[in-house]
């Protein structure tokens, strides 16, 4: 485990040092709050253990200033001081310090303190892992593993927000499975389940990563969201997306399914009448794309420009 002391005495510095070092720490030292507090943005410190007394930034500010900040985890704060009244304890507990030594330090007190910080960051790190899980989970579909339509409502109006902002385009394409129900009467809703699965896990494999993102948006009807893409790079994507459906049938134990799907593209540009384009009036577009997709057919993609004249 990574410690930074924060201690002005180069001597009761090295003494913190050679101690924390025997106990297998790896530490560093810094010679007040301030350089402490660069320190601790540019390398994160779970544990740190600061003086109280210290030029140019005390203990005091120094705790507040961590507290006032996002770090990667949680940083443990214990606080050196000489002063040992019920006043002045207090005040630094409510500065934002977890715990207190007071001078000169015991060796195997502070051994005791730091054992029980480790546990806390523990706990600590275990609760905000359960924490980013739930969260993830609020916001994906639990049969396909892709979005869900919570994450759509949150995201797709900060996407659209951001590339109007910074003069981007935004496509989207709605794609649906086509004849599923079929797939369902025919083979059973488990095998119609893994259909889906599959099919998401296509997409999923061939979107830009860190880009693009995929919902469910119902039943077999996925909607794909493609940032900084502008009409001919969207309806280039919806049709490799779609010819790699039709050339790779899924399997299932014995059985080998083939599929189609139809997808529907939009695009919309950032210019004055673009801009007055609404999450509602891009998905509502790019559905009646796929509409006119199966009512032509099946297996294709129709394409529409918003902000634009022209539409293809």
């Amino acid at each position: 485990m990574d410690i930074l002391i924060v201690e002005d005495s180069p001597t009761q510095a090295l003494k913190l040092q050679l101690l924390l070092e025997q106990q297998g720490y790896r530490v560093r030292v810094a010679i007040n709050g301030k350089q402490g507090l660069d320190m601790l943005q540019k390398g994160f410190y779970p544990v740190v253990i600061t003086d109280w007394v210290m030029p140019e930034m005390d203990g005091f500010q120094f705790c507040q200033a961590v507290r006032s900040q996002e770090f990667p985890g949680y940083v443990y704060l214990i606080l050196l001081t000489a002063k040992d009244t019920r006043t002045d304890i207090v005040a630094g507990l409510e500065a934002g310090a977890d715990d207190y030594l007071i001078k000169p330090v015991d060796s195997a007190e502070l051994i005791a303190r730091l054992n029980t910080a480790k546990r806390i960051i523990r706990l600590e790190h275990s609760l905000r892992r359960r924490n980013e899980e739930i969260a993830l989970l609020s916001i994906t579909d639990p049969l396909t593993r892709t979005y869900n339509r919570r994450y759509l409502n949150e995201q797709l109006p900060n996407a659209l927000n951001h590339a109007f902002r910074h003069s981007q385009t935004l496509s989207i394409a709605i794609c649906d499975i086509d004849h599923f129900k079929s797939i369902n009467d025919c083979y059973g809703h488990q095998i119609g389940d893994h259909v889906l699965q599959e099919f998401a896990g296509g997409i999923r494999n061939v979107i830009r990563e860190g880009a693009d993102w995929v919902v469910r948006y119902g039943g077999e009807e996925f909607l794909i969201v493609l940032p900084e893409t502008d009409l001919i790079g969207a309806h280039s994507a919806a049709e490799r997306y779609r010819l790699l459906t039709a050339a790779t049938p899924i399997l299932h134990e014995d059985k080998k399914i083939k599929i189609t799907a139809s997808f529907g593209v939009a695009c919309v540009y950032p210019t004055e009448e673009g801009k007055k384009v609404t999450v509602e009036s891009l998905i509502s577009a790019a559905d009646q794309c796929m509409y006119r997709a199966k009512q032509e057919g099946r297996n294709r993609s129709f394409t529409v420009s918003l902000g634009l004249k022209s539409e293809n």
